[in-house]
């Protein structure tokens, strides 16, 4: 055939331009509805994120309050796929940065809740001593605390808002209403309430503490304010509940949760990774710095609000040291009765105290005794060699048996006094209790060893024997073959001798007739 001419080359190539951009023309339609219908779903679900622009090629620019323009594409070169699948990807995208969002609005709350009960310890150490009440110094402190207080709340709102929208996305839905049940409401009103806590004016009745405590205690009392400083001091302590927030900022700053892998096994395994986990995987990966670190902050903390209770008072206790000790004694349970608290609020610091000594006590005997536990590999050499001590001694006690018979025959043979065959007894009985004892003891370590199963090794074990029962059967299913095979020859040969005699007989029937 001839080969074409580059005219009509060419003009066969423009058609196909026209017609790929008549097609481009009638799917163009179709692309830009599928791109509307996707941008209504992502704004229903996503109110802050718009669309910047649509391309022809499947490709999508969102921004999703940033600066920078994210570009997600929703198909493969040449492959167009559906607006749910695509809306899934933005899904997950959303998915990511709501979690970091959230990561960054507890370290934020905690930073804020942190800083806060600084300025609460700065103000109570130096309100009445170093300014005075009615300066502009305590006013300026008194503002920030209430100011950090504010920011703490609109951070914990924030975080509670940003873990809504990831509850919808999770579970696909579109109403945030749906995910405030009333535990949720529950959970975010107490912690309004716990953040909400913080003075809102001066300790200005309660001057330095006299050295007479009688007089002082009159002092307090005829004073009109007590009551106000009261509540501010109670105020002041309870604004340490603010540390509850490190709880969270450890679970969402943790390695357990921040690892694809840690979470994929857990959810085979169905494991919820809450604080109680990542707390067991700190304990067993650093037991002796996580208790060291939280008995250091509860001790001074606890002896900080001591002296704080007791700053009314003007006894010793109200002393940053001597609270120091009675912390330190009451949280070891020990009770020298040297110093004690004077105040309802001091009682009941200390009797806190001494229940949290008591808990860390019993973690501390835990993790000792963990560390002091011998493993496996250690108990296996110890107890190999307990064996070989203890048949040591069995064939010296049988070799001492086997003597004292000899003894006690040849005592009997030369007929000797009675008092050298009275011994020999005694001996011979003597060494019969110590061979017994001792068989006795070797049989107790060789059952308390039995018992110590190694899974890995008894795995090892019934996989060879698993892998030998399999070789057996494979043999002997050949064996059975072979015999088949050995059967259906001697069916043929048995076929084949018969078919023979009969053709014999045929031709022997006509020469006997």
């Amino acid at each position: 055939m001839p080969s074409p001419t580059r005219e009509e080359s060419k003009g066969e190539t423009g058609r196909a331009k026209d017609g790929a951009a008549e097609d481009d023309r009638e799917s163009g339609g179709g692309r830009l509805v599928c791109a509307l219908e996707m941008e209504m779903t992502s704004r229903s679900l996503h109110g802050d994120s718009k669309v910047d622009c649509v391309n022809c090629d499947g490709v999508i620019n969102r921004n999703g309050g940033d600066s920078t323009e994210v570009s997600v594409p929703l198909s493969l070169p040449g492959k167009r796929i559906t607006p749910i699948e695509g809306d899934n990807l933005y899904r997950l995208r959303d998915r990511k940065f709501l979690l970091e969002d959230r990561k960054r609005l507890c370290a934020l709350a905690l930073g804020t809740a942190l800083l806060g009960i600084l300025l609460m310890v700065i103000h109570a150490e130096m309100c009445p001593r170093v300014y005075l009440p009615d300066s502009s110094t305590a006013i300026i402190i008194n503002c920030s605390i209430t100011l950090s207080t504010g920011c703490l709340l609109m951070l914990i709102i924030a975080f509670h808002y940003k873990d809504i929208r990831l509850f919808n996305i999770d579970h696909n839905q579109v109403d945030w209403r749906i995910a405030m049940t009333s535990h949720k409401v529950l959970v975010i009103t107490v912690e309004l309430l716990v953040c909400a806590i913080h003075p809102v004016s001066t300790y200005c009745e309660v001057g330095l503490p006299i050295n007479n405590s009688s007089s002082a205690q009159q002092d307090v009392s005829k004073c009109p304010g007590t009551a106000l400083v009261d509540m501010e001091l109670l105020l002041s302590m309870l604004m340490f509940l603010r540390l509850y927030l490190v709880h969270r900022t450890i679970l969402l700053h943790s390695k357990v949760l921040l690892s694809a892998s840690y979470r994929s096994i857990g959810s085979l395994n169905n494991i919820n990774f809450t604080f109680r986990f990542v707390l067991k995987v700190l304990m067993n990966k650093y037991p002796a710095r996580t208790l060291l670190v939280f008995i250091l902050f509860f001790w001074l903390i606890a002896s900080w609000m001591l002296t704080l209770c007791e700053r009314q008072t003007g006894t010793a206790t109200s002393h940053m040291d001597t609270a120091l000790w009675l912390i330190a004694i009451t949280f070891l349970t020990v009770g020298y009765g040297d110093v004690s608290p004077n105040t309802s609020c001091g009682k009941a610091v200390c009797l806190f105290t001494g229940v949290m000594g008591v808990a860390c006590t019993a973690m501390l005997v835990a993790v000792m005794t963990k560390k002091l536990a011998l493993n496996k590999g250690e108990k296996h050499v110890h107890f190999f060699m307990l064996d070989i001590q203890i048949s040591k001694r069995i064939r010296h006690a049988a070799a001492n048996v086997l003597r004292e018979c000899w003894l006690l025959h040849r005592t009997n043979l030369t007929k000797g006094n009675s008092g050298e065959h009275r011994r020999h007894q005694r001996c011979l009985l003597e060494a019969i209790r110590v061979f017994r004892h001792l068989r006795l003891k070797q049989r107790k370590l060789r059952d308390y060893a039995s018992e110590m199963v190694d899974l890995p090794k008894m795995q090892m074990i019934m996989c060879d024997l698993s892998a030998n029962w399999n070789n057996s059967y494979r043999e002997l299913e050949q064996r059975i073959l072979s015999m088949e095979q050995k059967l259906d020859e001697l069916n043929r040969c048995f076929q084949q001798t018969s078919e023979l005699l009969s053709q014999v007989l045929r031709h022997r029937s006509p020469e006997i007739r």
